[in-house]
């Protein structure tokens, strides 16, 4: 069982940059939000100016593959915000926009996966936070189809099952894992500050859906997926063209 999570070196290096990224973004992840839930619409622009700033100098130090990782992530994550809340419908923000934080936003959560995943604490520890993410978030999926709560999350449950399948069979388990962190602490302080609410009922197959969805962290699975698939891609079809530019030039 994840047996894929096997124990590293334990020479594993130490960065104190990944622990700063992660603190940092949850930080202001909750900041924000909660700023957010009652702030005018010229305050959330100006939170996204800072995010934008934020996330420019939290990439600075990184490598050009993770770099790019983040742009696509900026620009899939984007297009999705788009299509599932404007388009769709599933989810509303306060002001029926998609703030401009949230592309930034995106970017930051991803790179914070990113951080965690490689750090020596989700290193050293991998098949517990597993099954410490498996066991609670298999607790709240059961809990939102019981008939308890008066919002029922069939939706939650359904995307929490695609998450454990990323987490057995996903190229990236360990990104998956920081994922559903960062992105279930933000999901909890957004619907609790009321800066954006999950339609009771989903809109595709009118299932009920949770405020927030239990298994919301699938969603971010499938972006950290597109960025890692692709930035190679892109950054192999920049090399190209910059090596076609430079002969043409000379």
């Amino acid at each position: 069982m994840l047996d894929h999570l096997s124990r590293p070196d334990t020479n594993c290096p130490h960065r104190a940059r990944d622990y700063f990224i992660a603190g940092f973004t949850f930080f202001c992840v909750g900041v924000s939000l909660v700023i957010d839930g009652s702030a005018s619409l010229e305050t959330q622009n100006q939170l996204g100016v800072l995010a934008w700033i934020f996330l420019i100098g939290l990439l600075v130090g990184e490598n050009k593959e993770v770099r790019m990782q983040v742009v696509i992530a900026v620009a899939f994550a984007s297009a999705g915000e788009y299509f599932a809340s404007i388009y769709m419908e599933g989810y509303t923000y306060r002001f029926e926009n998609v703030p401009l934080y949230v592309p930034p936003g995106h970017g930051m959560v991803y790179l914070t996966a990113v951080a965690l995943a490689r750090s020596r604490f989700f290193l050293m520890n991998a098949k517990k936070l597993a099954m410490f993410v498996i066991i609670s978030g298999g607790l709240w999926s059961l809990w939102g189809i019981s008939g308890i709560p008066e919002q029922g999350d069939q939706v939650g449950a359904f995307l929490f099952v695609i998450f454990v399948i990323c987490i057995y069979k996903g190229r990236s388990p360990l990104v998956y894992l920081g994922a559903f962190f960062i992105c279930t602490w933000l999901e909890i302080v957004g619907t609790a500050a009321g800066t954006w609410k999950w339609a009771s009922i989903e809109p595709v197959f009118n299932w009920t859906q949770g405020n927030p969805p239990s298994g919301v962290a699938a969603w971010y699975c499938l972006v950290d997926a597109v960025a890692i698939g692709f930035a190679p891609i892109f950054l192999i079809g920049l090399q190209k063209l910059g090596n076609w530019y430079k002969t043409i030039t000379h």
